[in-house]
């Protein structure tokens, strides 16, 4: 009985090996929009891949230093890794579910064995006993449930990889975003110092004027005014870079106050000089990590189906066991006292699998909404990046049009005085020029601060970035 048993289940473990559930198959070909991009046909784009290293199209060493720290030292960084390192222990579990388990057992203990159970109907003496066993035990993986766990761990791996890839660009982006950002606050501090300086001569002038009689205390008040609220900006802008010089410095993983003293007199952000390659949708496809995260995410749900549904049929298991049980310990290598046994054991909750079809359809809808989440970030990201690729060039046509302006203004500005002190044009015609000269000039280095956030933005949504990285520091 036991031979035609064992025969039975080997039998089916040879011509068994089903994997149950639906096999994957990944959306991305099917998915729309990847060709060329709209917002891509301005001549501030070309249509070359990016480069993965992006920042250093700027040919900014310090900027290159910079990011290079981040995604070396940066906090999340290192949280995103840790648990990058778990899902793969987590992965070398679910393989193990392969390889037979095995128990090694020793025992020793005194009292009464069964005398029903050694065929005799007189009570046993008491005594010692002692046993040592081996035991293995294999399960056959017949209908693909560890299989399709492992495919779905697997799956899950890839997609916490592109976690950790998503915050690699991430903070390469917050980084070049801070050092920027402290840049444009030192640009607008130069702005705002330049345009004091200016006023503070009309207003001395005006002073001498007065003085000499030929000036009003209305007009000296007015200019006086007007350096009072040039001179307020100061503060606020100095604020900004300070800041901005904290988050840059806590990206790197230093303490706030040990920011990079070289950014704190810069006044030049980053500049590109040559148009930025955005490639196309396709590249994105496969670039950027949350829609590689998201398909992935599909990947496992859809395998786990598989496990669900491995559940509605027999769990198989091969088990043996050698060992050995004496009443001395003397005894216990010797002839008599060895034993050992080998069986299959199968367990199935037949008829009663209501709760195992409903685990399934949790899976299969858990599956369903995966692929939902899939063509909802494939969609928004190409949203995010046209929309990043139309803010860059259209702010790039504004920093064009208040540079022409600012030129103008500042020609009105010479003008106006010079038509002042010659005593042709009232003094509320230079106020207005150097007021006119003063918002320009701000509006124009806003303007130049905000061309850096959108070029930084467009890269951020190009995806790149991750590609080559150095390795997180655990310190």
């Amino acid at each position: 009985m036991m031979r035609t048993l064992l025969a039975a289940v080997s039998a089916l473990a040879l011509a068994g090996c089903a994997t149950v559930g639906p096999d994957y198959s990944s959306p991305a070909p099917d998915a729309p929009g990847q060709s060329a991009f709209i917002g891509g046909e301005s001549p501030a784009f070309t249509g070359d891949e990016p480069p993965g290293q992006w920042w250093s199209l700027y040919s900014d060493p310090l900027l290159d230093q910079l990011v290079q720290e981040a995604l070396t030292h940066n906090t999340d960084l290192r949280e995103a890794a840790a648990n990058l390192a778990r899902s793969r222990a987590v992965l070398r579990e679910v393989r193990a579910g392969r390889l037979p388990s095995t128990t090694v057992s020793g025992t020793a203990s005194y009292g009464r064995a069964s005398g029903a159970a050694n065929g005799s109907d007189e009570a046993m003496e008491d005594g010692e006993f002692y046993d040592i066993g081996f035991d293995i035990g294999y399960q056959l993986d017949l209908f693909g449930r560890v299989r399709r766990a492992i495919e779905a761990s697997r799956a899950d791996v890839e997609a916490v990889q592109a976690a950790f890839d998503f915050t690699r660009i991430t903070v390469a982006a917050e980084t070049a975003r801070a050092y920027a950002d402290a840049c444009n606050a030192g640009r607008q501090l130069g702005v705002a110092r330049r345009s004091v300086a200016l006023q503070e001569q009309t207003y001395d002038l005006t002073r001498r004027l007065l003085e000499g009689g030929r000036g009003t205390a209305l007009e000296t008040n007015q200019a006086g005014a007007q350096l009072e609220q040039t001179r307020a900006a100061i503060p606020t802008l100095e604020a900004a870079r300070q800041t901005a010089l904290y988050r840059l410095s806590v990206l790197t993983g230093r303490p706030p106050a040990e920011f990079p003293q070289e950014v704190a007199s810069c006044e030049a952000p980053p500049a590109l000089g040559q148009p930025i390659p955005v490639g196309d949708g396709a590249s994105l496809l496969s670039r950027r990590p949350d829609i590689r995260q998201a398909e992935r995410d599909l990947a496992a749900a859809t395998a786990r189906i598989g496990v669900a549904t491995a559940e509605l049929y027999p769990d198989i298991s091969l088990g043996g066991s050698i060992g050995a049980t004496a009443t001395a310990i003397g005894d216990l290598f010797t002839g008599g006292a060895f034993r050992y046994a080998l069986g299959p054991l199968i367990s199935w909750s037949f008829p009663n699998t209501s709760g195992a079809r409903a685990r399934v359809a949790q899976a299969e809808a858990s599956a369903d909404a995966a692929l939902a989440r899939f063509d909802g970030t494939w969609l928004r990201a190409l949203e995010e990046t046209e929309s990043a690729l139309t803010r860059y060039a259209k702010e790039l046509d504004r920093v064009a049009t208040l540079r022409r302006a600012r030129e103008q203004s500042a020609e009105a500005a010479r003008i106006a005085r010079l038509r002042f002190e010659s005593g042709r044009d009232p003094f509320q015609v230079v106020l207005d020029a150097e007021r006119s000269l003063a918002q320009t000039e701000t509006a124009l280095a806003q303007s130049e601060a905000q061309l850096s956030t959108n070029q930084i933005a467009v890269f951020l949504a190009l995806g790149g970035g991750w590609e080559a990285a150095p390795t997180v520091s655990r310190r």
